[in-house]
């Protein structure tokens, strides 16, 4: 389990733990699922190393063909698509004087992590303040269905750029400041993640001097087991069975302390709560960060 409170072993049906009671949880990197040194001896380091859990790309891929069925089983990104824009826009705009030299004058350069079936990554190609979007996905199935979406529109030929591969398997910039990205977004990836933080060894070099690393994720709370395992999947059907893993979720605190006290560069973390009310959508609801889904994003500092 990814809770251990004085040595006891949760479970999301042992209702002992409460969120009132201050229980104090372990650290961000030495939670067992958070932490770099559960893979079989394997680090971020190691050329052969991967985060990517087979048992979730097997999720995903029987999910590939209705991705972007906006009433089926992708419904609920569909709809929070809008929102992804929303919090990357208010995070820039919430640094009004950066140096020219860690702003593009030529657009802004996107690396799409877990891309899915493509949702976000169309979107963010259609921009016009964007220069480039490069897309990647370990799911063969799924990115075949995302690059057969993308050729339905000629205009995103020459701005999205899909690769069928993990982030390990990425080549990290040699030159942050030349060839890192101005936005890396990581949405609904981390928590099916095998090693977040080693995950996150991996991604953080690629965002440039003056970026944003945009991630969402769910907070591991019984408020998020039972909406998320119980309600969403068990009772309304919003998403299939098997698409939580409870256990795997991450608490904005800890994602807050990761890059506050664990990595150094960065600035102070933001964060949005968001809340999906059924037959409405996905709605932004300050201090439901605490409890459920959630946005969060870092900059790196500019040098």
């Amino acid at each position: 389990m990814c809770i251990k409170i004085t040595g006891h072993r949760l479970t999301p049906i042992a209702p002992t733990f409460s969120l009132s009671r201050g229980l104090a949880l372990r650290s961000f990197a030495s939670t067992p699922c958070l932490r770099g040194t559960e893979t079989s001896g394997s680090s971020s380091t190691d050329p052969t190393f991967t985060t990517v859990s087979p048992d979730e790309v097997s999720h995903f891929n029987a999910l590939a063909s209705s991705w972007w069925d906006p009433q089926g089983p992708s419904r609920i990104l569909h709809l929070m698509n809008p929102l992804r824009h929303d919090f990357i826009r208010s995070c820039r705009a919430s640094v009004p004087d950066t140096p020219s030299d860690s702003y593009p004058s030529t657009g802004l350069r996107y690396l799409d992590i877990g891309c899915g079936g493509g949702i976000f990554a169309e979107s963010a190609a259609r921009l016009a303040s964007t220069s480039s979007v490069t897309a990647i996905d370990p799911s063969p199935e799924v990115l075949a269905v995302a690059k057969t979406h993308a050729r339905r529109d000629p205009a995103l030929v020459s701005k999205l750029r899909y690769e069928n591969t993990s982030i390990e398997a990425l080549p990290i910039p040699a030159s942050p400041q030349q060839d890192g990205y101005d936005i890396v977004s990581v949405f609904e990836v981390v928590e099916h993640v095998s090693n977040p933080v080693a995950f996150l060894d991996r991604v953080t070099p690629f965002v440039r001097p003056g970026g944003w690393l945009v991630l969402s994720t769910i907070a591991r709370t019984w408020t998020s087991w039972l909406t998320t395992n119980v309600i969403a999947e068990d009772l309304l059907r919003i998403v299939p069975r098997g698409t939580h893993d409870w256990n795997k979720y991450i608490n904005e605190d800890e994602l807050r302390q990761h890059f506050l006290q664990s990595r150094s560069g960065w600035a102070e973390p933001r964060c949005m709560g968001v809340v999906y009310v059924p037959g409405i959508g996905w709605k932004e609801v300050s201090g439901s960060e605490k409890i459920g889904n959630y946005f969060f994003a870092v900059r790196k500092l500019p040098k």
